[in-house]
């Protein structure tokens, strides 16, 4: 079985990441486990953080490496969070901090300028400077609920509104969630991605 390092800790994108590559027989491994150091992630876009993240893993550990840099995009607040989705309400700011701070952002905003969508880019490189990474995106278009909203799901899950589900994405099952996410569609552009430049080659 050949591993692979994702370079992130958030085991919720771990576990999503993991249910797309099964059929390759590939072991995912999160660079906490291998005592991986972050990086500071000071790209200008998902693409150029994602691929910061995916060469500092696989340099640090000798392993082909994955990366996922994605967020929630809103046009009213000129794009923000944006690529500090994660740390939106400050280093280290927990999921609650962060929806918190969106929400009270767009206090005044009327639902009809409260559109947004979640932005996801997959990295995987075989080796530190690979010149030919593969690169993946997916786009999820829904806008910002007045409240929190189920518990499925993680990040700013809970106030992303789907109007064709009429529902948030916390509010789907995990599965439904992986075929219509932005995460769920770079995967499966990732996949197809990975058979093309691997699969067809090794003859797995």
């Amino acid at each position: 079985m050949r591993k692979i390092v994702m370079a992130s800790g958030n085991q919720g994108k771990i576990r999503e990441i993991r249910a797309k590559i099964e059929e390759f027989d590939l072991e995912l491994v999160s660079q906490k486990e291998l005592g991986v150091t972050d990086v500071p992630e000071d790209g200008l876009s998902f693409i150029e953080n994602s691929l910061i993240k995916a060469r500092n893993a696989s340099r640090q550990t000798n392993m082909p490496a994955m990366a996922d840099d994605s967020g929630i995009v809103v046009p009213a607040l000129g794009g923000q969070p944006g690529i500090f989705s994660a740390r939106y309400a400050g280093e280290h700011a927990s999921d609650q901090a962060n929806v918190d701070k969106l929400l009270n952002e767009l206090a005044k905003v009327p639902s009809a300028d409260r559109s947004a969508y979640f932005y996801c880019a997959i990295v995987y490189v075989q080796f530190p400077d690979d010149p030919t990474p593969l690169v993946a995106v997916g786009k999820c278009l829904g806008r910002i609920a007045q409240s929190v909203s189920g518990n499925e799901g993680f990040g700013y899950d809970p106030i992303f509104y789907l109007p064709e589900q009429g529902c948030t994405a916390a509010e789907l099952p995990l599965a439904e969630k992986n075929r219509i996410s932005h995460r769920g569609q770079a995967l499966a552009k990732f996949v197809s991605l990975y058979r093309e430049a691997f699969v067809s080659v090794d003859g797995e």
